[in-house]
Formats: structure tokens, C-alpha cells, sequence
């Protein structure tokens, strides 16, 4: 542990004392009689009398002292009770301090700097030992009353968590404390008689990233515009920048993506948010993406346990999660075994007795005569409490179990067109519109005529293995997930079983089991009105997959019409974006109608989270996180092109339509099979294996038209020689009509290569990077509209370009000023990407008043307010107590001009007033 710094004199320790290990600044000694066999009468003696001692008087066996070159007193700064203990302190002095101390030229301030930095990490180190159990309200008290001493914010802005650590400015640390709220980073520092005070709105940050400088391996690296500032010597560097990152995340998210911030309960209500939530919201979100689960669901528990699988016959260690609605299970070891419960289909939770080889077991058994056996539990009271809670809770609002059985029984989905058109409620009954009770594909289903017998023999041998496999873990949405059903999915979904597959994997069963007649009242409701969104819908009808027959036909057609216009009814934040035309046309061959819907549902709320929205903001975000990706997996790809963004702007179609639109419809279909059971990370490793496939030619390529037709050629012949479909080229290939040989490559090739190569990608990376780049997307956007409106508002004032850049930022960060607290202006709208560029940020006139007495060219008088105000009336034109910054930039411009022109001007407008 750490030690408040206290001198000893060496020259009488030593006899007491044996230095193991020391360098320049730092000496690490093991008290005599502890390790070293007690073999002279010193060292005995020694171990005597630390054994006879009181406890509380004892002195630990091993010391990490701090010693000043040419001075006889030295100050002990860490004690163990072990080796390794005096280890990890000693490891962690050599990789922040070591190389940090040369620095200073004064043998007083390494001392001084030292002492003050042990300081901080025991009251850091306190604070972490205490917040494990409850969080210390008297040492969070203490560290409040210093942020608001020091910093006067008002009190609403809530002081979420502190720390220790070192702001590097050049080559000189300075040691001090982090405080991060909900608005702002801040830091503090007294050092050598100089105060430091840093202030950065979370909203302003551009990249949080950890890297290394000249003297430390680990540091947290925070830039905003123009600027970079170095944070290091934490404790604990992981939790800092964790926390760091989900608080940037959260408050730019709040503050400038207005249609997540509506969505996320959790974000509305800053001055509610604490560490806990924070850490909680992280899990959740990981616990979401993890099973592609709805966004509503509440996580409740987490726990250790292990799973019986009865394949492997023995108990998988992994971890236990349950929320609202589901109780899931993932292997420690990716891969090995993930297990989906909807509790709507769980008919008991059990405890059963608890013994040696079955600690503290329960077992939970579902309606197809499964059972789920789970042991090792803690706190097995509490958990199975409320798991049964919640079951009652659904079983008072649950369907009728017969509707359930036929989307759930082990006959598969024959029945499910009993759900379509279904409206039985209250014994009304009213007339439907025609919705397709089968697959487009059985309708439309036209086989290839050379291969036709090995094709079918292909097949029949694909549904024989996924028949053993069904025999042995599961055929409903409960199965046993492993990694030998990831090497079926991969080999390619028979075609008889990919709709029903696609709805098991992405649980859009579920929906479709508990929303009965729900898509046929959509349908009712939507049908025959004209807006906006079906007129785009109306637009792109044919040019959904036209090469297929079953969408140059009316049948497809008006399906796909009704599965569009329905689900922007049902969710018209989203309505209806390009791509999502080309998805439903591929949903609707192989789901009947009502599945296609909900597997809509599924992509579009769960799966492929913000990317069907006004700024197609998720895809723009995983395409970021491709740019990084080319770099860290194909380096020598990323040295031939420096720019790497033209490479990830290409593979925008690729997120958005899963490889449909560019691929041959026989071989995408084989990516949405991966792509609904390992979800996004799918199109992030097929895209990585093309980029590796043509690495060579993308290197030899002179610019980027020749790079795109490099791509579209070689996805364009990428086949499926397995399918039973006729091998039939995309819209692309068609207008090509290319005649030069040209090499193809196996679908099942490309994929297999994915997995080996790139496969290694886990989810909880994956949102990791998505946290990350998020960021940098939304200030990317910000300052495109920044530029657009300074494009806008140029002509008309006579400022500098640089000037009106400074003038707009200090606008905008008084308009968020009034958004990081609830309740100080309610006048002021939230931030809405949607409005035009002018219209994004405004301020009222309490605001308008502090920038005008901050930009005005006159000095303060009794009569500045009085004129700021009556400005401000003459600028509110629509009168709604609001100017842009167009009205704002106006206003000052010619005030500026007049008091050149004429500097008596302002007595006279003092006297008007």
C-alpha cells in the first residue's frame, strides 16, 4: 500500500533493513527475517521481535523508499506485506515516475513532486477501497466542496467522479486532481506556488485516445479543436478512461444527436447520471448488442455460473444475464456455447438441492420440454426471487399459449400463416387487406438447369446436417448456440430453412409471437395515404432486386409496398431511408409477409442500431471504425493508399444493404445467413477478406475511380456454386456487360477466409470502437455545419474569416450553456440536425446580453443591458425570445463599423436609451 511520506535515516536502518532492488531515485528493501531464512542472529532476532509485536505495531516486511541524490534522509512512500505486492508498487513507480523525474532540475521539486503525487494516489487509492463496498459520502463531500470552490459552476452541474493524476504541459508533469462532471472535464493543480486550472466541455471534445509520449508508456490523450492535452499516473488508467469515454459519449450524444437522445431514457435526466449509471449503462449496452436485444430492455442481473450442456457432457463456465424479458447465457470462452430464454417461453424456474458437485443450482424449463440446468450461483435466492417476479408480471399479460406453440413447436412454422390477418379481439371482426401467407421464393422459385441434380443433392445433404444438428441442440429460438452452428451458417443456409433460421437468430419470433394481428392492423392503417415517405417508397419499388421475377411482378411488388409503408407508419422517426427497399425485398423471398415485417423490425431497431435515420449516423460510424480497422489488420494496404477514406466511403452500400446490392443475390443471401447470427461484425470481416483479395491491384491502382472499379468488379463475381438459383449477375454486372474472363471466387471461400483471417473481432470491441468514433462522426458533422453557416453568413458581414470561426464558436458554446442544465432556459429548443445549418444553434436574450458585453467595441456602462436588450427586440423578428447566429453576427458587424466610422456614436445611443 501506499504511504503518506514520512523521513527515515538510513544510516540506522540498516542493520534492520536489506535493499533488493534500487535505481536513482528508488530503493525497494525487504525487512531482515522475512525471506531470507532467518540464518544470522540479526535477522532472527529481528523476525523475534516482529512476531511477538501487536499487530497494529508490527511493521510490514518490505518498504519502497525515496531517495534524493546526495542527501542522507530518505521518505518511505510504500510498504507489503509480500513480494508481490512490493512488486506491483515498484513496477508502477519505473513505468509513470522513473523516466518523469529527470525533468527537473531541482533535487527539492522531485521530492516535492513525488510526495505529492503518493499523496494523491492514497487519498485515490481510499476512495477506490471504500466505493467497493458503498461509495464514501464524506470523501465525495470533500472533493465536491473543492470542485465548486474552484471551479463556480452553478450547482446543477453534477461532479460525477474525481482522480489523481499528472496534466503534462511540453515535458513538465503537473500534479493535480481530474474532476470529470457531466458537462466538462476539469483539472486543477498547485504546484511550486503556480495554480493551473483547465476546463474542457465534454461537448467540445473531438478524440479521447490512449498513446505513450517521449516519457510515459501509457497516456490519456484528449484533443479538441486545435488542441491536445496529456492526462497520466492514474491508479487505475482503465477505469479513468472508461469513465471518460461513456461521459463524452453520453453528453455529445445528448447534446448533438437529438434522435438517440430521445430514445435513451437514461440520457434525459443529466444531473440524475452517476458513476454507477454510467458503468451500468455500459454493461447494458453491451448485454443489447451482445443477443440483439431490443434497446428497451432493462438489464437486472449479471452473475458467474456455469451451463450443463448436454452435447459436450459437462458444466460451461460463462456468465448469466437477465433483463424484462430475457435470460441469457454466454460461455467465457467465445464461441463455446451462447443460450437465448425469452421468459415468455420459460414454464419454471427451480431451486434444486445443493450438493458438492451441483453447488447452488436452479433449473429452468421451457415449453419444448427442455431443460436448462445452471450451478454456482451466488445469491441464488435473490436471482430465482426475481426471475419468478417477473414471470408473473408476463404471465398476466401474456398471448394465448396456442399462438405460441405454433411459432415455437417443434413443427417449425407450417402454421404461421394462422397469424396472418388475424383480429378475433372482442369478437369484432373487420375486413383485412390482403397480406402473402408464403414466401415470395415458393411463388417465384425458378431453378438453375445445369446443375439441377448436384445443386438439389447439395441441398438435401445441407438440410441433413441441420436436421442432426436440430436433433441435438435445438431447433427454436432456445437452441444451444456454438461454434458448429457457426460453421453451418457459414457453409450457406439451406434454402428451405433460411426464413425460419433468420427469424430465430435475430428473435424477431419473438415479436412475431407476442404481437398477434398487430402487422395487419399497420397495414389497415397506413395503406392509401399519401405523404412524403410513400412517395419515396413509391420511387424505389422497382428498383428493388428488378432482375428478380418475383419484383417484376405485382404480387412482390405491392408485398413489399406494404412491409415498407407499414413499418414507416409504425416508426416514423425513422420512416422510410434508401437500402431499406433492398433489404425487405430479400426478407420477403424467403419470410412470408408478416415474418419479413418483424425481421424489418429486427435490422433496423436492434441489429443495425441509428443507421436507417435522417444522417445515416450508425453506418457512418462503423465505416469510421472500418478506416481503422484497414489500418491495424492490412498495414501494407494502408501504406500504399494514405487515404483511407475513400476505401471506407465505398463501403457505405456494403453496411447498408449487407453486400445485397453488390453482390449476386445467390452469394449476399449467404452473408445476411452470418450476418443475423454474428450480426455486424460479419460485414466488418467480409470486408476486410475483399479488401485483402485485391489488395494487390487496390496498390497498383492511380486513383479512386480505378479503386471502386477494382471492388465492384471482383464482387461482382463472387458466386455461389452450391445455390440452386440460376447464376445471375446484380443490376451492376447487367449494365457492365462485361465480356473479358475475369477470375470468380467462391462465396464460401470468402467467408471461410473472413473467419480465419479477421473473425477475432468480439462485440464488446466492437462497441468499444463504436463509443470511439461516434464522437469523432458527430464532430465531424459539427463542423460541417459550422462551415455552412459561416459560407451563409459571410457575404453579409464584414468579418475575417478567422474572426467569424471564433465569433461562431463563441455563439455555440453559449447556445450549449443553456442545454447542460435543465431548467435554466427552457426557451431554447434542442439541438435538431434536421433544421437547416442557420437554425441549429440559437440563444435568448439573458445570453445575447453576455456576448454583447463581451464582443461590444464600446466599454461597459449603466446602460450596456438596457441596450443589449433592445437589440436583442430588434433582432426577434418572429418574436419566439430567440436569434441565430446569422441576426447575432449581423448586429456586431455593424456595430463595429459605426464605432470605427464614428466613436461618439455610442453616447448618443446611450442618450436614445
Amino acid at each position: 500500500m501506499w504511504l503518506k511520506p514520512e523521513e527515515v535515516l538510513l544510516k540506522n536502518a540498516l542493520r534492520l533493513w536489506v535493499t533488493h532492488k534500487s535505481n536513482q531515485y528508488f530503493i525497494l528493501q525487504r525487512r531482515r527475517g522475512h525471506g531470507d531464512g532467518a540464518a544470522k542472529f540479526t535477522g532472527r532476532l529481528v523476525g523475534a521481535l516482529d512476531a511477538v509485536l501487536d499487530s497494529n505495531a508490527r511493521v510490514a516486511p518490505f518498504r519502497i523508499l525515496l531517495q534524493v541524490p546526495g542527501s542522507q534522509v530518505y521518505s518511505s512512500i510504500a510498504c507489503g506485506a509480500t513480494m508481490k505486492e512490493i512488486l506491483q508498487h515498484w513496477e508502477w513507480l519505473e513505468q509513470n515516475l522513473l523516466h518523469t523525474l529527470s525533468v527537473f532540475d531541482n533535487k527539492e521539486d522531485i521530492a516535492n513532486f513525488v510526495k505529492g503525487k503518493v499523496k494523491g494516489l492514497i487519498a485515490e487509492e481510499t476512495s477506490s477501497r471504500l466505493a467497493e463496498q458503498e461509495e464514501d459520502p464524506e470523501k465525495f463531500r470533500e472533493g465536491l466542496v473543492k470542485f465548486e470552490s474552484r471551479f463556480n459552476f452553478p450547482e446543477a452541474e453534477k461532479l460525477i467522479t474525481f482522480y489523481s493524476c499528472c496534466c503534462w504541459k511540453g515535458r513538465v508533469p503537473r500534479q493535480g486532481w481530474l474532476y470529470l462532471s457531466i458537462n466538462h472535464l476539469c483539472f486543477y493543480s498547485f504546484f511550486l506556488g503556480k495554480e493551473l486550472k483547465l476546463v474542457i466541455p465534454w461537448v467540445e471534445v473531438q478524440k479521447l485516445e490512449r498513446a505513450s509520449n517521449v516519457l510515459m508508456a501509457d497516456v490519456i490523450m484528449v484533443y479538441t479543436h486545435g488542441k491536445e492535452r496529456e492526462f497520466s499516473m492514474f491508479l487505475d488508467i482503465n477505469e479513468v478512461f472508461r469513465i471518460m469515454e461513456q461521459l463524452a459519449d453520453v453528453t455529445v450524444r445528448r447534446l448533438l444527436d437529438n434522435e438517440v437522445f430521445e430514445l435513451d431514457q437514461n440520457l434525459q435526466q443529466p444531473t440524475q447520471i452517476t458513476k454507477r449509471d454510467l458503468e451500468a449503462r455500459s454493461q447494458k449496452e453491451f448485454f443489447r448488442a451482445m443477443f440483439k436485444l431490443p434497446r428497451i430492455e432493462r438489464l437486472h442481473d449479471v452473475v458467474d455460473c456455469s451451463l450443463w450442456t448436454p452435447f459436450s457432457r459437462c458444466h460451461t463456465p460463462g456468465r448469466m444475464y437477465t433483463s424484462d424479458s430475457y435470460l441469457c447465457f454466454a460461455s467465457k470462452e467465445d464461441g463455446v456455447c451462447n443460450v437465448i430464454l425469452p421468459l415468455k417461453e420459460v414454464v419454471s424456474v427451480e431451486k434444486m438441492e445443493d450438493t458438492s458437485l451441483l453447488p447452488n443450482p436452479i433449473i429452468i424449463s421451457i415449453r419444448q420440454q427442455m431443460a436448462f440446468q445452471f450451478i454456482e450461483l451466488k445469491d441464488r435466492e435473490s436471482l430465482v426471487n426475481g426471475l419468478l417476479q417477473r414471470l408473473q408480471q408476463m404471465n398476466t399479460s401474456t398471448v394465448c399459449p396456442r399462438n405460441r406453440d405454433l411459432v415455437f413447436g417443434k413443427e417449425g412454422f407450417s402454421n404461421m400463416n394462422i397469424l396472418v390477418n388475424q383480429d378475433v379481439e372482442d369478437g369484432n371482426e373487420k375486413e383485412k387487406l390482403p397480406t402473402n401467407a408464403e414466401a415470395l421464393m415458393t411463388s417465384f422459385h425458378h431453378t438453375g438447369t445445369g446443375n439441377l441434380d448436384t445443386g438439389m443433392t447439395r441441398e438435401q445433404i445441407k438440410e441433413r446436417l441441420w436436421m442432426d444438428h436440430f436433433a441435438e441442440y435445438g431447433r427454436t429460438v432456445c437452441m444451444f448456440r456454438t461454434e458448429k452452428i457457426r460453421k453451418l451458417v457459414a457453409m450457406g443456409i439451406p434454402e428451405s430453412l433460411r426464413g425460419e433460421l433468420w427469424l430465430i437468430f435475430s428473435d424477431a419470433v419473438t415479436d412475431l409471437a407476442t404481437h398477434p394481428g398487430y402487422y395487419s392492423k399497420l397495414v389497415d392503417e397506413s395503406m392509401g395515404k399519401s405523404c412524403v415517405v410513400t412517395e419515396e417508397i413509391e420511387r424505389d419499388l422497382h428498383r428493388s432486386l428488378p432482375e428478380h421475377p418475383a419484383f417484376q411482378n405485382e404480387t412482390g411488388i405491392a408485398a413489399l409496398r406494404r412491409v415498407l409503408t407499414a413499418y414507416a407508419h409504425r416508426n416514423p422517426k425513422i420512416g422510410y431511408c434508401q437500402s431499406m427497399n433492398i433489404l425487405t425485398s430479400v426478407l420477403l423471398l424467403y419470410a412470408k409477409e408478416e415474418e419479413a415485417f418483424w425481421l424489418l423490425v429486427a435490422v433496423c431497431e436492434r441489429m443495425l442500431p441509428d443507421y436507417f435515420n435522417h444522417r445515416v449516423l450508425g453506418a457512418q460510424v462503423d465505416q469510421s471504425i472500418f478506416e481503422e480497422l484497414i489500418h491495424e489488420r492490412l498495414p501494407e494496404l494502408a501504406e500504399h493508399i494514405t487515404d483511407l477514406s475513400t476505401l471506407a466511403s465505398i463501403s457505405l452500400s456494403w453496411f447498408l444493404t449487407l453486400f445485397i446490392s453488390i453482390m449476386p443475390l445467390q452469394s449476399s443471401v449467404n452473408v445476411v445467413d452470418c450476418f443475423f447470427f454474428d450480426g455486424i461484425k460479419v460485414i466488418f470481416q467480409i470486408g476486410l477478406a475483399v479488401l485483402d483479395a485485391t489488395a494487390v491491384e487496390l496498390c497498383s491502382s492511380k486513383d479512386d475511380g480505378q479503386a471502386l472499379m477494382i471492388l465492384s468488379r471482383f464482387l461482382e463475381h463472387v458466386r455461389n456454386e452450391e445455390s440452386p438459383l440460376p447464376q445471375t449477375g446484380n443490376v451492376h454486372s447487367l449494365l457492365n456487360n462485361e465480356q473479358e474472363l475475369y477470375p470468380v471466387t467462391d462465396i464460401a471461400d470468402l467467408i471461410r477466409d473472413s473467419y480465419e483471417k479477421f473473425g477475432n473481432s468480439s462485440v464488446e470491441q466492437i462497441e468499444h470502437l463504436r463509443c470511439k468514433h461516434r464522437i469523432r462522426v458527430l464532430q465531424s458533422h459539427e463542423e460541417t455545419t459550422k462551415q455552412n453557416v459561416l459560407r451563409v453568413v459571410a457575404p453579409d458581414v464584414s468579418f475575417l474569416h478567422e474572426d467569424l470561426e471564433d465569433l461562431f464558436d463563441m455563439f455555440k458554446r453559449e447556445h450549449f450553456i443553456s442545454r447542460y442544465w435543465e431548467g435554466i432556459s427552457s426557451l431554447v429548443e434542442r439541438h435538431d440536425p434536421r433544421r437547416p445549418y442557420a437554425e441549429h444553434y440559437k440563444i435568448d436574450s439573458r445570453q445575447f446580453t453576455a456576448l454583447f458585453k463581451l464582443c461590444s467595441p464600446w466599454p461597459w456602462g449603466s446602460h450596456t443591458e438596457v441596450l443589449a436588450e433592445r437589440m436583442f427586440r430588434l433582432l426577434d423578428e418572429n418574436q419566439d425570445h430567440l436569434i441565430e447566429f446569422k441576426s447575432f453576427a449581423w448586429c456586431l458587424g455593424n456595430l463595429i463599423c459605426v464605432h470605427d466610422y464614428n466613436k461618439d456614436l455610442y453616447s448618443v445611443l446611450v442618450q436614445l436609451c
